[in-house]
């Protein structure tokens, strides 16, 4: 029986082929906040529990949350919340059967993280000034 040789190459493109781009970016963005969103829940959550758990939980998970390390915490929650939810519309608009066009998409991509990093800033800004 003749032995078949197989070529010595990748299983699958990889980077070799292809070149980075702002669509791959926030693919992997977009999932990377749907992965720290599962890990905000729990700390919102826990935060529920100390509450109704007493006034000394919630005093304690609050002095937490002020803290300037529960403040980056929950600004780099409400981005990851805020970037997901822009990239979900983009995917949305993708849905329509709109935004394909190659500068349409990269410019959609580029823009994500602007919008979602305003996004950001003005809900703290608000939260700040309304307190």
């Amino acid at each position: 029986m003749a032995e078949v040789k197989q070529a010595a190459r990748p299983l699958s493109p990889h980077l070799q082929i292809y070149r980075w781009s702002w669509t791959m970016a926030m693919s992997i963005a977009h999932r990377v906040t749907g992965c720290a969103l599962y890990a905000g829940t729990v700390l919102i959550a826990a935060w529920l529990v100390a509450a109704a758990s007493g006034p000394a939980a919630f005093e304690t998970a609050q002095a937490i949350a002020g803290s300037i390390l529960g403040r980056l915490v929950l600004f780099g929650y409400s981005f990851a919340l805020l970037h997901h939810m822009v990239g979900g519309l983009r995917h949305f608009v993708w849905d329509m059967g709109y935004g394909y066009e190659p500068e349409t998409r990269m410019n959609m991509a580029k823009y994500s993280v602007v919008v979602s990093g305003g996004l950001t800033l003005l809900v703290w800004i608000l939260a700040y000034a309304l307190r």
